[in-house]
């Protein structure tokens, strides 16, 4: 099942349940959300309050196939010394929900991997994105669309280093996009 959103030319956003049909219009895009989530039978969360300008929202999680949990002794220092602005949570994995400051999101996921990576020797390989395919219309650099996009790089780095590629072949791969 997919819910797909769209933000129209009037400033409304539409929402669409594709296993049934379910459609539905409003000028608050949560209202669409939360009616899209309550027709799927899914638990609907409104979001946090918005952080201060310069500040972003995201989680980091160390997702691993081989099933380690958040008390699973690597963890031990980070659980202990978290980066500032930043929580350890148990959601089955160890995970970190994190208020950081940046110029964009990106920016502040990439220090705190970073951050992460040099001060407990962990990297961060997700941003614990359920749902990538749904793809929420890109609003700005640093809303939903951002965080699905920061999460696929993660996932995709630590998948090519587990098949045995590096940094140069997946920069080659980006580079070959003619992305700018």
């Amino acid at each position: 099942m997919g819910l797909h959103f769209h933000r129209n030319p009037d400033g409304t956003t539409t929402g669409r349940n594709e296993a049934n049909g379910f459609t539905v219009t409003h000028a608050e895009e949560e209202e669409v959300k939360r009616q899209l989530y309550e027709d799927a039978g899914w638990e609907y969360t409104p979001p946090p309050p918005p952080v201060p300008p310069g500040f972003h929202r995201f989680s980091l999680v160390h997702d691993e196939f081989r099933s380690c949990g958040f008390g699973d002794e690597r963890y031990a220092g980070l659980r202990a010394r978290p980066p500032e602005g930043c929580m350890p949570v148990d959601w089955g994995c160890f995970a970190l929900e994190c208020r950081r400051p940046g110029k964009t999101l990106l920016d502040a996921v990439a220090g705190t991997v970073a951050e992460v990576r040099r001060e407990h020797g962990l990297v961060m390989n997700s941003l614990g994105v359920e749902k990538p395919e749904e793809w929420f219309d890109a609003d700005s650099k640093d809303g939903y669309a951002a965080n699905i996009v920061a999460h696929l790089v993660l996932m995709a780095a630590d998948r090519a280093r587990l098949l045995g590629y590096g940094r140069k072949d997946v920069v080659r791969l980006l580079d070959a996009t003619g992305i700018e």
